[in-house]
């Protein structure tokens, strides 16, 4: 019989994933604040540099559905350790780099991969296997880490980059990596019933036959059948194509033009690097209150229906950017900022929810794998083409409002996604 303890240990499992994927994201965004330094440094354009970011997002959003498949396979604290190393040893490795493909290796593949593996679909697949109770409000804990992550600690990075230099920041982004290794190893047992307990609010023990399926096979092929078999499966439904067309503009419309741009956007309009990062420190603030007030809502409301609303608003404040912004902070790009923290990763626990309604809480995960790459792959599309723009129209006004029509698209094809289980793709389990 499997015990209960009155402070569930699913609760510290949670805490040390919100600080990996706080973590994970504040290192792979870090290199939005390095942009004018290598352009001053080395002498390497705005597309340049977006070419390493751009192979950063689409590996990191590639990544995320193998790396669950993985960590079905082989565990959560060995893929997730291995990849914070893999971090680490990217960031690192900018020390030593001259050259602008030396950028796409170090931070495009190796930083890519890392913070791939310990993104999202990390954390949707922990909060599916150690929560019933509450998985929608702790979907909405993680992506607040995700998001907040990538923004928080930007002015800190910024910073440091004016005081002591870039490769300062590499070296401090590169260590604390590792050294978060540790508590990993130490905290991440893979299932509840690993270390003698259900998952939070379950009212029965699993069922045995789950253990002896997940053991059944541990290669690395039957890992990456998995996750092709997910998106195979996933590829038969309409549902996925709207939630992957809709994340494909979310990605594109927050990481992609802002996260990536916004800092550079800011620089071209006079104001400070320092400045325009403690802007999107207040994106991150807020996006505390609208992720985890998002996942809250998942709980109670129609996921679509939010969706369709969270998309309304980002739209609203893709179009008033490019008009508000200059070299100071007025009350209405604040109010712009605030708008964009409140729903800037508030897509995340509806998208997260519908994937294991309509795909079932075993093949969910990785269909949302499937759908969280196509998120970045959205974000990497931006990137690359907001660059481009800018280095042709002299400015990013023009990538502003292409990102804002197309945000209005998906809030439209929000409520076209469906709400019922997908007859065509029943669970199966692995062989």
């Amino acid at each position: 019989m499997i015990t209960e303890r009155r402070i569930h240990i699913a609760w510290l499992v949670a805490i040390v994933t919100f600080l990996v994927l706080l973590a994970s994201a504040a290192f792979r965004s870090s290199v939005g604040v390095m942009f004018v330094p290598f352009e001053e440094e080395f002498g390497w354009s705005r597309s340049a540099i977006s070419l390493a970011v751009s192979v950063n997002l689409v590996l990191y959003g590639v990544t995320a559905p193998f790396a669950a498949a993985f960590m079905e396979r082989f565990g959560i604290r060995q893929v997730a350790a291995g990849a914070l190393l893999l971090i680490g040893l990217g960031t690192g490795l900018t020390l030593v780099m001259t050259e602008s493909w030396q950028l796409v290796i170090f931070w495009g593949l190796f930083v890519g991969l890392g913070t791939g593996a310990t993104a999202l679909v990390f954390g949707s697949l922990v909060a599916n296997r150690w929560f019933v109770k509450r998985r929608g409000l702790v979907m909405g804990i993680f992506g607040a880490a995700w998001a907040t992550g990538q923004l928080l600690f930007l002015p800190i990075i910024s910073q440091t980059i004016e005081v002591f230099g870039w490769r300062y920041a590499s070296v401090t982004v590169a260590a604390l990596a590792v050294l978060l290794i540790p508590f990993v190893w130490l905290v991440l047992a893979d299932r509840p019933s690993d270390v003698g307990l259900r998952p939070y609010g379950a009212e029965s023990d699993p069922d045995p036959q789950e253990t002896t399926d997940r053991n059944s096979t541990h290669s690395g092929w039957a890992a990456a059948r998995t996750a092709i078999d997910g998106l195979a499966a996933g590829m038969r439904t309409r549902a996925f194509w709207l939630l992957a067309g809709t994340f494909f503009i979310c990605g594109w419309t927050t990481n992609g033009i802002v996260s990536t741009h916004f800092i550079p956007s800011a620089h071209d309009h006079g104001m400070g690097a320092t400045m325009a990062a403690g802007l999107l420190a207040i994106v991150g603030i807020f996006d505390l209150i609208g992720t985890i007030g998002s996942g809250w809502l998942t709980d109670r409301f129609d996921p679509r229906v939010l969706l369709g609303i969270y998309y309304g608003l980002r739209a609203v404040a893709l179009m008033g950017l490019p008009v508000l912004l200059g070299p100071g902070i007025d009350p209405p790009i604040v109010v712009i900022m605030i708008l964009f923290g409140l729903d800037w990763v508030a897509t995340v626990p509806p998208t997260a929810i519908l994937c294991s309604r309509i795909y079932g809480p075993e093949r969910g995960p990785i269909v949302f794998g499937w759908v969280f790459a196509s998120h970045m792959i959205g974000a990497a599309v931006a990137a690359a083409l907001s660059g481009a723009i800018r280095d042709a129209a002299g400015d990013y006004a023009s990538a502003w409002y292409l990102a804002g029509a197309l945000a209005v698209l998906a809030a439209v094809a929000a409520f076209l996604i469906p709400k019922a289980p997908a007859p065509s793709v029943p669970e199966r389990s692995a062989t």
